[in-house]
């Protein structure tokens, strides 16, 4: 028993002894080798690392599109699996090449891509390792290539690149304007019957435009104006006077703006009586057809009820007025903004005229109006921060000359001269990193948007210029006007010229370009480019005596022509 019981420590040491040097000298277990899923490291656009969460921009039509990965790529899995298409559909025919021990794939295109469109570049999960390790996330880049720097048309001299923009843009109101009523429809994608009152009025500024270029005889002038007034004095429905917003221009008879907005507006009446009243001076013939055109013109004009439009002789006075609804849109005329012309237009009449205490009050907001902070290095007097959309630049100055003009609130050349600058600057400092804003694409105003129609202006800027912005300021700011306007015609004129000049508006960082044409951003083109070449339309409206005397007397205004 007792040897059975050594022989059986004996045994039991030696394993134990065995046991404790087979631990000490084993060697370390292995490290565990790469692994064998594949993932994507880098993804460049030349030699630029590509954003996956937004676009990328300005990108070279030859550009190279590298993979870089963690493992050995299988190359027999990649050529199913890399992309580059078209718009995210088209198939780009593509060559592959492979570096860095066929970790990065280099995909080329065969040949250049176009410019200014857009590409979306994809890896898929087919792609795999030499290991067959399949890819653990596939990725997509959007890109945007870079703009055509090629002329799209013949380069002409300035003088014929501005007759030619002038003359196309008026065959918006002359070839487009409605059949029966000759005024402006309102926008040249919907609508066909609907007519606008204000954007009639920047049209027949037009008129005399035209005339004077040779783009129509006088005769053929005289004669739309009288189908235009005949219209407005005999058929189109009036409120107190005043015209609605949109008209049917077969039947006159009001189509509502909105819900309430279904009579008189007296903003648009006052764009519309300022043509009238331009055409006036203009057709200023002795013989009988342009004296009753203008004796009709003064029968529409002497009929508006600017004084009725202060509601309860209040010291402001309304936009908006129908026997449906009465005051109740409640909108009250306030500046700053584009309705200067309105109050113009009231102190104005010989008939029911407003005292200066509506101005000051009203649309003066006894001083409230006026800014006086400095933005880009320009004082603005008036107006909100940056100074806003740009039509309030032109509308009310496409008839009354904004040089030497001055009353107690501002001095209206620099007000319209600053706020153009601050526009300009805005774009071309471009806080917010839109693709293509520059010293040459500028320009924020009311206008068509990809989502609909929206107020562009610094503070509120969704990246979408407007060619009517910048060129309807060429009195405020030739050169910078003159660099945008050569840019829209020779660099994107595939683009957005057409039959009716310049379309509405585009996004270069959207790669949006709308196809329509607006009345009220068509007009101002026109008479704001004559303006600055010859002043004509100024010249024609502040030749009025109602006019001179409604500014100088009434209102307190001070320019060398009052």
């Amino acid at each position: 028993m007792r040897t059975h019981f050594i022989s059986y420590s004996v045994v039991l040491s030696l394993l134990l002894a065995t046991a404790s040097c087979g631990k000490k000298d084993r060697p370390p277990a292995p490290v565990p080798g790469p692994p064998t899923g594949l993932v994507l490291l880098s993804a460049k656009l030349d030699n630029t690392a590509a954003l996956a969460v937004s676009s990328n921009y300005n990108i070279k039509p030859g550009v190279i599109f590298r993979l870089s990965f963690n493992n050995a790529l299988d190359r027999a899995t990649v050529g199913a699996s890399v992309s580059i298409k078209e718009n995210g559909s088209s198939i780009v025919p593509v060559d592959l090449a492979y570096e860095n021990g066929d970790s990065t794939v280099a995909i080329r295109p065969l040949a250049p891509l176009k410019y200014l469109t857009r590409y979306v570049a994809a890896t898929g999960n087919s792609v795999k390792t030499v290991k067959g390790g399949a890819l653990v996330l596939a990725s997509s880049y959007t890109f945007i290539t870079q703009i055509d720097s090629t002329d799209k048309f013949p380069v002409v001299s300035d003088n014929a690149l501005l007759d030619l923009v002038q003359q196309q843009t008026f065959k918006y109101f002359w070839d487009y304007g409605h059949p029966v009523s000759g005024l402006a429809r309102e926008r040249s994608n919907s609508g066909a019957e609907t007519v606008t009152s204000g954007g009639s009025g920047f049209g027949i500024m037009s008129i005399p435009v035209a005339i004077s270029r040779g783009f129509i005889s006088r005769a053929a002038g005289l004669t739309r104006m009288q189908t235009i007034v005949g219209f407005l004095k005999n058929t189109a429905q009036k409120f107190h006077g005043a015209f609605p917003h949109w008209l049917n221009g077969t039947t006159g008879v009001v189509i509502p703006f909105s819900s309430k907005d279904d009579g008189a507006d007296l903003v648009e009446t006052s764009y519309l009586v300022a043509g009238l009243l331009t055409a006036r001076q203009y057709f200023n013939g002795a013989d009988v057809a342009e004296t009753n055109l203008r004796n009709d013109i003064n029968t529409i004009w002497n009929g508006v009820e600017w004084s009725w439009f202060r509601k309860s002789n209040e010291n402001v006075l309304y936009w908006h007025w129908s026997p449906v609804n009465n005051w109740d849109m409640n909108h009250k005329i306030q500046g700053w903004n584009e309705c200067l012309i309105t109050y113009i237009m009231a102190a104005s009449s010989t008939s029911f005229g407003i005292p200066q205490a509506v101005y000051r009050e009203g649309f003066a907001r006894n001083g409230a109006m006026q800014n006086g902070n400095t933005y880009f290095g320009y004082p603005l007097p008036l107006g909100s921060a940056n100074g806003g959309p740009l039509f309030f630049a032109h509308y009310s100055f496409m008839g009354i000359n904004p040089n030497g003009l001055s009353d107690i609130y501002a001095n209206y050349q620099t007000q319209v001269t600053n706020h153009t600058k601050i526009n300009y600057e805005y774009c071309r400092a471009n806080p917010r990193g839109y693709f293509g804003y520059s010293t040459a694409c500028w320009g924020l105003t009311a206008s068509d948007v990809p989502a609909g129609y929206n107020a562009n202006e610094p503070n509120n800027d969704l990246g979408v210029i407007s060619p009517t912005a910048a060129l309807s300021s060429f009195p405020y700011t030739p050169t910078e006007s003159m660099n945008a306007l050569r840019f829209f015609y020779y660099k994107l004129g595939d683009k957005i010229w057409s039959q009716y000049g310049f379309t509405d508006a585009f996004s270069l960082h959207e790669l949006w370009f709308a196809g329509s044409h607006l009345a009220i951003d068509q007009g101002p083109i026109i008479v704001m480019i004559e303006n600055y070449r010859s002043g004509l339309i100024w010249n024609l409206l502040t030749s009025c005596p109602e006019i001179k005397n409604g500014m100088k007397n009434v209102l307190g205004f001070t320019a060398p022509y009052l």
